[in-house]
């Protein structure tokens, strides 16, 4: 299937052992197939940034992009996808938007600083597998101009 406009964008960190289970666990749980992920060190995240002006040196975790409205950061970032993911979650995102941003993101910051000790590194980003690939974008995903 095609990216088309429908479809959240997660940038992550390909190296990080929690980002790369957070993308098992959004997967797991996108039955309506919302969802589509690049690595921030891919040439695809990284025009993705570019194309919005995000420094990649300050954003290192992760960013989602809802394609004609908006991107959100760091804990915001978080908040979207737990407002798509629904259920329970958007519950959660929910009482989250009721704390101030700066709040969010310290506490963010602190994980994000910490997850590669706490949950581990990998040498290099994840390949899905064949099954998964759609879900991936990469340079020759149709319909990049919608991002």
């Amino acid at each position: 299937m095609s990216t088309t406009k429908k479809h959240i964008i997660i940038l992550f960190d390909g190296h990080c052992n929690l980002c790369n289970n957070t993308v098992n666990f959004l997967i797991d749980r996108d039955p309506k197939d919302r969802f589509r992920f690049a690595s921030l060190q891919s040439t695809i995240g990284k025009k993705m940034l570019s194309d919005r002006d995000i420094d990649p040196k300050k954003i290192d975790s992760i960013v989602c992009i809802v394609p004609g409205e908006a991107y959100y950061t760091k804990a915001n970032a978080a908040i979207k996808i737990a407002l798509t993911l629904g259920k329970g979650w958007a519950i959660i995102g929910m009482i989250s938007n009721w704390f101030p941003t700066s709040l969010k993101n310290t506490i963010y910051d602190w994980v994000a600083r910490n997850r590669y000790k706490w949950f581990g590194k990998q040498d290099q980003c994840r390949i899905p597998t064949p099954e998964l690939q759609t879900k991936f974008l990469t340079e020759e995903t149709p319909s990049n101009e919608d991002i």
